[in-house]
C-alpha cells in the first residue's frame, strides 16, 4: 500500500478524517468541488400560434404552451431571474407529410424566436430543430414506403433551421437523430450567410421512457410504430461516443446527452471525448417525478432539484437544459 492510501493512527485515532473540512457551512461551501450556477441553465418553452394563448401542461407541472408573446415574457421573467437561454420548441396543429410548417417563416416558433430577441436582446435563444411536430405521423423525418427516411429529411431539416436562424436563434438544436443532419445544416446555414449561428446537437438521444410530459406538451407523439429506429438503445454506451465524434466532424459546436440524470455516465464519458461544451438535457419525465413527489410530500422539491442538477454538472455537463431552470436560478440567487 502506498503511504498516501494508508490509514495513519495515534492513540487509536486516524490522523485522516475528512470530517474536518465539513465543519459549517461557509468551510463546506469553500471546498465544494461542483458549483451549479444560473449561467449554466437553459429554460424550454414551448411556442403555439396566436396571442394572448397559455394552454397549461397537466403533466408537466408549471409549465404551458404559449403564444408568442408570452414566451417573450416568460423568458423575459427568466433572464431577470438570472437564466440565460431558452430552448424553444413549436407546437402546431397544421401537420403534413412534409411537415410543411416546420420551416414556415409565419410558423410559431419563428415568431417566438423574433419576439424573445426583440424583448431580451442579450437572451441566447436556441431553437430544437425537428420535424415530429409538424408531420401527419408523428415521426422526426419523412416517411418513404412505410419507413422513416433519413436522407430524405435532411432537406426539411435543414430547411428549418435556416428559417430559425433568419428569424434570429442564436442556436440551433437538431434532435431528429437523422445520420448527417448536422453537415446538412451547416452547410445550408453557411451558404444562406450564416455562419455565425452554431449548433446544438443532439448527439447522443437516447430512445427513453422518460419523454412522456414532453409529448403532451408537443403534441409529438409518433402515429404509429415507435421511434427506436433512428433514437439509441438505452442500453449502449459505446455508441454515444461515436454518435458525438460524427457529429464534431460534421460541425457540431455544442454536443448534448438526453436524458440526464439517467445518463450520467454517459456524460461522464463524452465529457471525456470532447474538448467542446457538453449539454444535458434533464427532460420532462426526469423533471415530473420530482415534481410529483414533492407534491406528495415524499421529498422536499428545492433539495431534490438541485442535487439532481449538481450531479449532472458533476458528471460532466456544461449546460443543463431543464423546466426548472427558473427555479433553480433564483434559489442560486437566494444562497449567493
Amino acid at each position: 500500500m502506498h503511504d498516501h492510501e494508508a490509514t495513519h493512527t495515534i492513540a487509536g485515532h486516524p490522523t485522516a478524517r475528512p470530517r474536518r473540512l465539513r465543519r459549517g457551512a461557509t468551510l463546506r461551501r469553500m471546498v465544494r468541488e461542483t458549483r451549479l450556477s444560473p449561467d449554466q441553465l437553459i429554460l424550454p418553452l414551448f411556442a403555439v400560434p396566436g396571442a394572448g394563448v397559455e394552454v397549461p401542461i397537466p403533466s408537466l407541472a408549471g409549465q404551458a404552451r404559449l403564444s408568442p408573446d408570452l414566451v417573450a415574457a416568460r423568458a423575459s421573467r427568466a433572464y431577470a431571474a438570472g437564466v440565460p437561454a431558452v430552448l424553444l420548441f413549436g407546437v402546431s396543429d397544421e401537420k403534413d407529410a412534409l411537415a410543411s410548417v416546420s420551416h414556415d417563416p409565419d410558423g410559431a416558433v419563428q415568431r417566438a424566436v423574433a419576439a424573445v430577441k426583440d424583448a431580451v436582446p442579450d437572451m441566447v435563444v436556441i431553437t430544437d430543430v425537428c420535424l415530429c411536430a409538424y408531420t401527419d405521423h408523428g415521426h422526426c423525418g419523412l416517411v418513404v414506403d412505410g419507413e422513416v427516411d433519413n436522407d430524405a429529411s435532411l432537406e426539411v431539416l435543414a430547411r428549418a433551421a435556416l428559417s430559425h436562424a433568419e428569424a434570429g436563434a442564436d442556436v440551433v438544436a437538431p434532435s431528429d437523430m437523422m445520420d448527417g443532419r448536422v453537415g446538412a445544416i451547416r452547410r445550408l446555414l453557411d451558404a444562406e450567410g450564416f455562419q455565425g449561428t452554431a449548433i446544438l446537437s443532439y448527439a447522443a438521444k437516447y430512445a427513453s421512457a422518460f419523454y412522456g410530459p414532453f409529448r403532451d406538451a408537443a403534441g409529438s407523439a409518433p402515429g404509429y410504430g415507435d421511434r427506436k429506429g433512428y433514437q439509441m438503445d438505452p442500453a449502449n454506451g459505446r455508441e454515444a461516443l461515436r454518435e458525438v465524434r460524427l457529429d464534431v466532424g460534421e460541425g457540431a459546436d455544442m454536443v448534448m446527452v438526453k436524458p440526464a440524470a439517467t445518463y450520467l455516465d454517459v456524460i461522464a464519458r463524452v465529457r471525456d471525448i470532447t474538448d467542446l461544451p457538453v449539454a444535458a438535457y434533464h427532460v420532462s419525465g426526469e423533471y415530473s417525478m420530482l415534481k410529483a413527489a414533492a407534491e406528495r410530500g415524499w421529498l422536499d422539491e428545492r433539495t431534490a432539484t438541485m442535487e439532481t442538477l449538481t450531479a449532472i454538472v458533476r458528471a460532466g455537463s456544461d449546460l443543463v437544459i431543464t423546466y426548472a431552470a427558473e427555479d433553480a436560478a433564483n434559489w442560486l440567487q437566494e444562497l449567493a
